[in-house]
């Protein structure tokens, strides 16, 4: 495989699908020489049909607003792989959603879910509508519409969606409640991030930034620290930040930063305590902002700016949005000397901020895809509590969150140090991802 020549047809074949072409890109920079050393992957052609999708589907989404007047969105599914197990991953509605974004999650999802070592493959979907600013009824109304196009492509044995941006346990409900109606059957397993009445499993909504701390902790454990008086810089406080806040200040690290579309917060005590219940206040009441936090507890807010370059503080968490780090906000890191960037949003940093902050001799960079799988891992085990008609208390699914990051962090960590990369977590991770899906998918045939 040559990398190069690889992308140029991809690049041929999908102009303008930025996302897509840059997680590729990634995956492939880090696969490339271990990929040569294995002629039979080459034979059956696994990289070729693996950065493609099994499919695609693309539906009109009509419903009829509180005005009584009719909307037309449009809704995705992108089944990208399916060799290790039923698809699965989220459903994100948001302006942004298109084609290309969800092609970059799906086959991103592809490698986390393999990193969990359940039997899922990956998918991604959603579509370009805002539930933002739309009243219950009308979110309801859209969910049941989407659903009611959506459900013949899904089934806990074929595709299991869960939530993503847009999409949280309100949504979830009135998909899942349109999906029983129009199936005739409970089938539990068919979405995951249920409301725990209806077969959800405890703590998925925290599972993402809870999994992330526990990352966090084995990296710093392999350079014989612990996570205990840890100071985090983080973007993004939705639920992946509100766990990481929650889960560090029970293990005794404190996130002193963290940053919003309007600027950014520096609470030198952590946000801890009652601090912790005002975040969710904040964010119910207004959540494009973050200077109500200062305004309350008299802190300092900046405005229009990301806390990338901060140095009191041992670690940065990127947990917003997709190349929320560019590489202007890596010089400033590596600057700062801190020594541990932890990605969890998906994709948070462009390829070339990546790379740069991967060469710091100083820094450990560890890559979204191990670090935020925590959240579908919880679905995996939602899933299974499904099958098995079973509800596991929050220590169950905790302590197998834990286990489920160790292990992780572990595979990524001997992957890389068995092609001699050192202790590199985002090749490890990729390579350690790519070898599962690759060998399933050479041991089934070609298909």
């Amino acid at each position: 495989m040559n990398v190069n020549n690889l992308m140029a047809e991809l690049e041929r074949k999908h102009p303008g699908e930025n996302e897509y072409l840059q997680a590729v890109r990634e995956v492939l920079e880090s696969i490339e020489e271990v990929y040569n050393q294995h002629p039979e992957f080459e034979k059956a052609k696994i990289v070729e049909r693996l950065v493609e999708p099994d499919r695609i589907f693309t539906f009109r989404v009509t419903w009829v607003d509180d005005k009584g007047e009719v909307q037309t969105n449009l809704g995705y599914r992108v089944q990208f792989n399916s060799a290790i197990g039923p698809y699965k991953g989220g459903l994100r509605f948001h302006k942004a959603v298109n084609p290309s974004m969800l092609k970059f999650l799906g086959f991103e999802q592809t490698f986390k879910n393999a990193l969990t070592t359940l039997p899922m493959g990956g998918a991604k979907g959603g579509s370009d509508f805002n539930p933002k600013g739309k009243s219950d009824r009308e979110v309801m109304r859209f969910c049941q519409a989407f659903m009611t196009e959506f459900h013949r492509h899904i089934g806990q044995d074929i595709d299991c969606p869960a939530g993503d941006v847009g999409v949280g346990g309100r949504e979830v409900g009135y998909l899942y409640g349109q999906y029983r109606r129009i199936v005739g059957a409970a089938e539990f397993g068919a979405m995951s991030g249920k409301a725990i009445c209806t077969g959800g499993s405890i703590l998925r909504p925290e599972a993402t930034g809870f999994g992330a701390v526990y990352y966090l902790r084995e990296v710093l454990k392999h350079d014989g620290k612990e996570v205990k008086g840890i100071r985090v810089a983080m973007s993004g406080y939705g639920n992946v930040g509100w766990g990481i806040m929650k889960k560090a200040a029970e293990l005794g690290a404190k996130v002193t930063y963290f940053a919003g579309p309007d600027g950014y917060i520096h609470d030198p005590d952590g946000v801890v305590g009652e601090k912790l219940d005002f975040i969710l206040e904040m964010r119910a009441k207004d959540p494009m902002h973050c200077k109500p936090y200062a305004d309350k507890y008299g802190v300092e807010f900046v405005p229009g700016e990301k806390c990338w370059g901060v140095k009191d503080v041992d670690v940065y968490m990127p947990a917003a949005t997709q190349n929320d780090v560019r590489m202007e906000s890596a010089e400033k890191i590596a600057a700062s000397g801190v020594k541990y960037y932890i990605e969890v949003a998906n994709m948070p940093t462009t390829n070339d901020a990546l790379n740069y902050l991967r060469a710091q001799k100083h820094m450990v960079v560890a890559p979204s895809k191990a670090v935020n799988a925590g959240g579908v891992g919880v679905s995996g085990l939602e899933m299974s509590q499904n099958s098995e008609r079973l509800v596991w208390t929050a220590e169950e699914v905790d302590a197998q969150l834990h286990k489920m990051m160790k292990n992780i962090h572990k595979v990524s960590a001997e992957a890389a140090e068995e092609y001699g990369l050192g202790y590199d977590l985002v090749a490890g991770a990729n390579i350690a991802g790519f070898k599962k899906v690759a060998q399933a998918m050479y041991e089934q045939g070609v298909f």
